[in-house]
């Protein structure tokens, strides 16, 4: 047999590593990731070329179940020492939410054990050693000090992906955090998730865990554009199937389960605001609450009185921008985020492109506009007379030549960059 100095780090792993972790009782069809990709590689722009850096991949992710990750193992070929991998396993660990870590060599591993479960933290192993599932299922369990209840949350099945589209490392630890903290019944739950990075996939698998784990029975998801719910319908929550209904007309049947609901349709003028009310207080066991940071941050906001109304519910919000302003506090209402994933997160791990600042002076927005006397809107009420300027253009006031002027603009960028 040759030594191990001579092999690569390939080898090391087929001959030695990969042979402990089966040794150990691991399942290498669902227990076992290998050369598992984290992330997709940054976006590197110069000019008008686009390349993309190397993405970040572990060389084993172990689970006690499908993206239910226990441990990250890091192997290096018989060069190295036996710990050399370990500051690399922990940064992928930190990224995953993973509490146990490995290091490898092929001479044995080096494990280090985040979750403050044991008396040393970082210990060697023989390569018979090596913790069964069982074993760091048990440290898992101890660590989150799960109760029966809390582990058939967590350990609840995904609804399955299509080949080749598992959901991304972020968007199973928003989901699993979500999932977490309902079962431990907090009752208001924040996830910061940037635009682009799929919080309606991450809403859709929330809902589907706790619906299918029986947690939560009848679920309520609210947006504030018609376009939202329509597409929400028809892919992301496509799989609820015949239990699911889209509230339209102003009317409500109350034998389905899940219900999705634009804020506008179930709330309104005086006369007819009470859409929402012909379900009881305690109808919904779960409510989703999409763009959060829109009307339903705001306490004097029509529209938290919907959320007040079915205040006995579990209530998630969802956005990509928390607002914090004297008038409105998301956070405020629904506490401080049970996970985020950022912009530059996004942008750094190759999920989002990045941007680049294009900015555009119009005339108006330079000198500002003002109506003529007894100019009138649209709807024939007469404009206030002052001067408008930036901001409040497209906020207080639309004028649609500069609007169309815009669009024409954009439109004519994207054209000439391809």
């Amino acid at each position: 047999m040759p030594s191990k100095k001579s092999l690569n780090e390939q080898q090391i792993r087929t001959q030695f590593i990969t042979p402990a972790i089966l040794k150990a009782g691991w399942d290498l069809a669902t227990q076992v990731g290998e050369n598992t990709y984290i992330t997709k590689g940054r976006v590197i722009v110069r000019g008008q070329v686009a390349s993309r850096a190397k993405g970040k991949y572990a060389d084993y992710i172990l689970y006690a179940r499908p993206n239910l990750p226990l441990a990250i193992v890091e192997a290096k070929d018989n060069n190295h020492g036996v710990g050399d991998g370990m500051q690399q396993a922990l940064g992928y660990a930190e990224m995953l939410d993973v509490p146990f870590v490995f290091s490898s060599n092929g001479d044995g591993f080096l494990f280090h054990d985040r979750s403050g479960g044991s008396n040393d933290v970082e210990k060697l192993l023989p390569l018979d050693e090596f913790p069964s599932p069982e074993d760091l299922w048990a440290r898992y369990r101890s660590w989150k000090s799960l109760t029966p209840k809390i582990e058939s949350a967590i350990t609840q099945d995904y609804y399955p992906s299509e080949p080749g589209k598992a959901p991304r490392y972020y968007q199973v630890n928003a989901i699993n955090k979500a999932v977490e903290a309902v079962a431990r019944k907090q009752d208001r739950i924040l996830l910061v998730m940037a635009t682009g990075t799929g919080k309606t996939y991450t809403a859709f698998q929330v809902i589907w865990r706790l619906w299918k784990a029986g947690i939560k029975k009848r679920i309520l998801f609210l947006a504030d554009r018609n376009i939202l719910v329509d597409q929400t319908k028809t892919n992301d929550f496509k799989p609820f199937g015949g239990a699911m209904t889209k509230i339209t007309n102003r009317k409500v049947d109350k034998s389905y389960e899940v219900y999705l609901a634009l804020y506008q349709a179930i709330s309104g003028t005086e006369e007819d605001r009470d859409i929402f009310k012909q379900f009881t207080p305690d109808f919904f066991d779960l409510v989703i609450v999409d763009e959060c940071h829109r009307g339903s941050a705001d306490e004097n906001s029509a529209w938290r009185e919907i959320l007040e109304y079915f205040s006995s519910a579990t209530q998630i919000g969802l956005t990509a921008t928390p607002k914090e302003t004297c008038e409105i506090s998301t956070r405020y209402y629904f506490g401080e985020p049970v996970y985020t994933y950022s912009l530059r997160q996004g942008i750094d791990d190759g999920f989002l492109a990045p941007y680049k600042v294009v900015r555009v002076d119009l005339d108006k927005d330079l000198t500002g506009w003002r109506p003529e006397r007894g100019k009138v809107d649209r709807n024939g009420q007469e404009i206030e007379d002052r001067i408008y300027n930036q901001r409040d253009f497209d906020r207080s006031l639309i004028l649609e030549k500069r609007t169309a002027l815009v669009a024409r603009f954009v439109s004519d960028f994207l054209k000439a960059s391809d």
